[in-house]
């Protein structure tokens, strides 16, 4: 069963009414340590699924080097207790620990990924974050800085909706302070470029060199935990999604500049080289890439320079991944279940260069930082998925020659009783100077 939009749907999507509208080694943290050569696993944060296995959500092992004896089987599973609408998780600074979040329970759960990176292990749960915060809900990036973790909400407790706030913590778990986004009527010393001040939040992203912290915008708990058709045909609903990407100081966490990027702007990717100022996100809701760039003046703008496949189809965008050469940015578009790669050699004229399907749905894509290994997983958010046979739960790792991709092996995780496959991070023994056993 394929979703179809309802009239008025499809109208607040095309953005024929006033409201403007998921990663990897080559988009983590620049204060991490990188896996530059093959990674031994592949840690997928997976949505428990009423009626599949234990129902509950929990980390999955991939063993993905060839290498070994498991290459292309799961190597070890750690459920986490109930169905928290797992969505993102990623390593603290120095990568011995994964923090993975739950939008809808709020708590947080804390792996020890470095005393074994073939089975990880449920160390600490984090269960006051809303508390702590202040009333923010929705822990959804989470992004090292030195000592720190940087945790995006997509929401609040008062209303559900989409104003919400950057929290962050010690790597021990400990809560440190709450930075909330700009509005209308707080800006709280940001410039406000055009229309918005939603207050929104999605992903966090640094250019640490620039002294850059950049934030995106989604919705609020209200529309994520709705069933996605009944969402569509919901004009209120269609008008609860963020418009804007916000400029903040890395050092001092305070806002800078509001700008305006209609159409839910998701994933932030941010070139590797020294002299590339520059990085990418992409509006769900109407199709695009955009570029954060650094002008002539030394000002930070936000411009629209491509479409992601035919706008007017609504394929909705998700999950986009930059090569570490910043030549290539892959695209994963939901609803045709499409990877797409982009030629970004040329920031400001991206040029689609390759296309092909993964499954009936795709979320999520991660690149190894060699450009050679590319891994999908499948789910987008429990209520959002796709119906009946269409609704594909896998994981499946292709091999990429810079023409073409070529399918390794592929999980799925409904046969395997293990349920949504959503976020990935790459494990290795050799960050913690270990030797395959």
């Amino acid at each position: 069963m394929k979703y179809k939009l309802s009239a008025i749907g499809a109208a607040l999507l095309l953005g024929t009414v006033q409201f403007s509208a998921h990663a990897d080694e080559t988009c983590a943290s620049p204060y991490m340590p990188k896996i530059t050569g093959q990674e031994d696993f592949v840690y997928v944060w997976t949505l428990g699924a009423e009626g599949v296995g234990d129902e509950q959500d929990k980390l999955v092992t991939i063993a993905v080097n060839p290498k070994s004896a498991q290459y292309g089987k799961v190597a070890a599973t750690v459920s986490v207790g109930g169905r928290n609408e797992a969505h993102h998780a990623d390593f603290t600074d120095d990568r011995k620990f994964l923090w993975a979040g739950g939008l809808d329970t709020n708590k947080i759960f804390i792996f020890d990924v470095h005393s074994n990176p073939g089975q990880p292990k449920l160390v600490k749960t984090i269960n006051d974050f809303v508390a702590k915060s202040g009333g923010v809900v929705g822990p959804h990036s989470l992004y090292a800085l030195p000592g720190r973790m940087l945790i995006t909400g997509l929401s609040n407790h008062k209303d559900h909706g989409g104003r919400t706030a950057l929290v962050e913590y010690s790597n021990a778990g400990d809560y440190i302070a709450t930075y909330w986004l700009p509005t209308d009527d707080n800006l709280q010393g940001a410039i406000k470029s055009g229309q918005y001040a939603d207050g929104y939040n999605y992903d966090v992203r640094a250019l640490p060199r620039q002294n850059l912290l950049l934030t995106s915008s989604f919705t609020g708990w209200s529309n994520y935990m709705m069933d996605f058709g009944k969402m569509l045909a919901d004009p209120a609903a269609m008008q609860r999604f963020g418009n804007t990407v916000v400029q903040w100081d890395l050092n001092s966490r305070r806002p800078k500049k509001v700008f305006d990027v209609p159409g839910a702007p998701l994933e932030i990717r941010c070139a590797w080289a020294e002299n590339h100022n520059y990085c990418f996100t992409s509006t769900a809701l109407t199709s695009k890439i955009w570029l954060i760039y650094l002008d002539e003046q030394k000002q930070w703008q936000a411009k629209a320079v491509a479409d992601i496949g035919d706008p007017s189809k609504i394929p909705l965008p998700v999950d986009i991944s930059i090569a570490s050469d910043d030549n290539t940015l892959w695209v994963n578009t939901f609803m045709d279940g499409k990877t797409r790669a982009f030629d970004i050699s040329d920031p400001f004229h991206p040029k689609q260069v390759f296309e092909q399907k993964i499954g009936a749905q795709v979320n999520m894509v991660s690149s190894s930082w060699d450009g050679k290994r590319l891994y999908y997983t499948s789910s987008l958010l429990a209520n959002w998925d796709k119906k009946g046979l269409d609704n594909e739960q896998y994981f499946k790792a292709y091999q990429w020659d810079g023409h073409k991709l070529s399918e390794q092996f592929a999980i799925d995780f409904t046969k395997e009783k293990l349920g949504r496959a959503h976020q990935m991070r790459f494990g290795a023994y050799a960050l913690y100077g270990q030797t395959a056993p």
